[in-house]
């Protein structure tokens, strides 16, 4: 990012400036309430304006819906580029050789791959067993998990049988790991949340005791891997983590990300869902594999123990726990942190339901808990506000990032959605006389680009689906086609709605639930 500072002489305005621009200043302490009411503050007053404007500025109104809308189907159409471009990746990645590649990458600072220790954290809360096998059956069969994988199943006290369970699952499945620990997050600790965050923190720090202080593991050789009780790793994540820790230089200084797609349970998913789950898929990949667009870790990455170790580990008391850490570590290391995408995709599972209505809650409310992470758009002020240190343009760079997507997609889909149908309510006649004026003509084209992108990536992701286990029904086609026509009432109901929601319960201060979505 430039910034139009001009003149080399000292004591200018310019130098005054920048000086003041590099924050040498104490640190300021913003409080925590106040900003965890910025992202519902902004999208009330947001919400406010387009009421305003679409009873006493309408055609001001649509002009501003379809500048938005345009903006959007821009974000779209590279968001399609980038896409292909990750298709291509993940092609290219899936035929290497990971112990030739080794050979190609390695350099005086490598370290040996044998002495490459992994740690898999999975936490989870009342997860069945037939999922918890199924991860671990796939960790298991990773390249050399026997002896360098060690396994920490992060159970909750607060989960009856939580204990008997993760002893039944050590019996089954410790002779296919280097180490296999069961550790119980105990319930009712002051300051922590029921949550991912707190269960991995507690089971991280654990581990490292056991393997670091007691177990005599070098902290340096050791590679730590969060993920989702419900992941599949492609089978090659683990050769390729090896390879890329043990080459690069800055190693303790990155994340390591593969992107996600939600294949885990497609075919039992809703098929009116499915492209909601496409989409969301193609713009992870967008995310890693776009040069112009700024990655955060997802679900499930990666990072060495000495940066989780140095950063304080997860805090106890948030939900997005993939961002918090990274702006954490950001603001602790400055400009110097990375996030390295690893293109061999993990399958995740979507949320499910027995029944259409039933399918929509499950999914309204899994987005309502993601949607919780506008939560780090305060705390990235208050990192930006409390480390005067860190030159202001990288923080607020992060900013920019963090609060786009939550802002994005909440208001902006209802400022487009509003902007453009509210006008036409309440002034049906002044609206006909400018159906074909330039305002009107840009929001029908980005509508348009928006709906054949998301069409675009649907069909992708319907060609990388694993294979079915039955046969098509002639009722099932119809439903996932129904999804196209039907894919703005899906979003605002899906998306939108549960995305205002979580920032109306932050603005408000009415604290999260945190539940297990049904995943079948």
């Amino acid at each position: 990012m430039a910034f139009p500072f001009g003149g080399n002489r000292r004591g200018d305005v310019s130098l005054s400036v920048r000086r003041a621009w590099t924050r040498t200043a104490r640190p300021v302490a913003i409080p925590e309430r106040a900003l965890d009411m910025i992202p519902g503050g902004l999208a009330w007053l947001g919400l406010g304006i387009v009421v305003i404007g679409a009873a006493v500025a309408p055609l001001a109104l649509v002009t501003g819906a379809a500048l938005l809308a345009f903006y959007v189907a821009v974000r779209f159409a590279l968001a399609g580029v980038a896409n292909v471009w990750g298709l291509v990746l993940i092609r290219r990645w899936s035929r290497v050789d990971w112990s030739a590649e080794y050979a190609r990458r390695a350099g005086p600072g490598s370290l040996p791959l044998e002495s490459v220790q992994h740690l898999v954290v999975i936490p989870n809360y009342d997860e069945d067993l037939v999922t918890l096998r199924r991860t671990l059956r796939h960790l298991a069969a990773q390249t050399r998990a026997a002896e360098s994988i060690s396994v920490v199943l992060a159970m909750e006290a607060s989960e009856p049988g939580a204990g008997e369970k993760g002893a039944l699952l050590e019996a089954e499945f410790a002779t296919h790991f280097r180490r296999f620990f069961v550790v119980c997050h105990p319930a009712g600790i002051v300051g922590e949340m029921r949550c991912k965050s707190a269960n991995q923190a507690w089971a991280a720090r654990w581990a490292r005791r056991r393997l670091v202080d007691e177990g005599g593991v070098n902290i340096n050789h050791l590679l730590v891997t969060t993920m989702d009780s419900d992941t599949v790793w492609h089978p090659d994540t683990f050769a390729a983590l090896t390879v890329l820790f043990a080459t690069d230089a800055r190693r303790y200084a990155t994340f390591w990300q593969a992107p996600i797609r939600y294949h885990g349970n497609v075919w039992s998913t809703s098929p009116l869902l499915r492209i909601l789950h496409a989409c969301s898929s193609a713009w992870e990949l967008a995310y890693l594999a776009a040069p112009w667009w700024r990655a955060l870790p997802m679900s499930s990455y990666s990072m060495s123990m000495r940066l989780l170790d140095s950063a304080g580990y997860w805090d106890s008391n948030v939900i997005a726990d993939e961002w918090h850490m990274y702006i954490k570590t950001h603001f602790q290391r400055g400009e110097d942190l990375h996030l390295q995408p690893v293109f061999l995709p993990f399958h995740a599972h979507a949320t499910t339901g027995c029944t259409l209505p039933e399918a929509i809650r499950e999914r309204y409310l899994q987005t309502l808990r993601h949607a919780w992470g506008a939560k780090e758009i305060g705390y990235t002020i208050g990192q930006i506000a409390s480390h005067p240190e860190v030159p202001l343009r990288h923080g607020l760079s992060l900013l920019v990032r963090v609060a786009h997507d939550n802002i994005l997609g909440g208001l902006g889909w209802i400022v487009m959605l509003l902007g453009a149908q509210l006008p036409v309510l309440l002034h049906p006649h002044l609206m006909r006389q400018h159906v074909s004026s330039g305002p009107f003509v840009l929001l029908q084209i980005s509508v348009t680009v928006v709906t054949l992108l998301t069409v675009a990536f649907w069909l992708l992701d319907l060609r990388n689906r694993p294979a079915r286990p039955a046969p098509w029904t002639w009722r099932e086609r119809l439903a996932e086609l129904a999804s196209v026509p039907l894919l703005a009432i899906m979003t605002f109901a899906c998306v939108a709605l549960p995305v205002l929601h979580a920032q109306t319960q932050l603005l408000l201060g009415i604290p999260l639930e945190f539940r297990v979505a049904r995943k079948e």
